[in-house]
């Protein structure tokens, strides 16, 4: 074989072409595996140290499986300052509308919505049954809507 030719596979057939058809040959064979596999691979990038850097999702990745590696691809991470603004507010007359509450009330909300409790958690505490304790809550929560309109 010349020195110049270069073999390929053509229909399960060596067939023997210049280096300039291998060359385009080879490059049009390794677009086509990127199309193929490498776009549909997810890719991690590690610092120097070992740790993840960055993980670069797959281009044929649903929008599903992103939203649940909450990965948020086209969210505006900064909140705006209106929206600050109006979070506050809300805080501010929830917590006074708390304040008008009787202190078992207060202290079931702040069990259940600030520290975390579950209602059977409270209720064994309490010593009664869950849905007592999910009645009350339900109740309370009507009473502080109304304050709070």
């Amino acid at each position: 074989m010349d020195a110049d030719k270069k073999q390929i596979w053509v229909n399960g057939h060596l067939v023997e072409v210049t280096k300039d058809v291998y060359a385009v040959y080879m490059q049009g064979d390794r677009k086509i595996r990127y199309f193929e596999s490498d776009l549909k691979v997810e890719r991690t990038i590690f610092n120097e140290d070992g740790t993840i850097k960055k993980i670069v999702p797959s281009r044929e990745d649903s929008l599903d499986r992103l939203m649940d590696d909450n990965a948020e691809q086209f969210s505006d991470e900064a909140e705006s300052v209106e929206e600050l603004a109006f979070r506050n507010i809300t805080y501010d007359a929830l917590h006074k509308a708390l304040t008008l509450l009787p202190d078992e009330e207060r202290r079931l909300i702040v069990a259940l919505f600030f520290m975390g409790k579950t209602e059977r958690e409270y209720a064994e505490l309490l010593g009664v049954y869950r849905n007592a304790v999910h009645k009350r809550k339900m109740r309370i929560l009507e009473k502080l809507k109304k304050l709070l309109e």
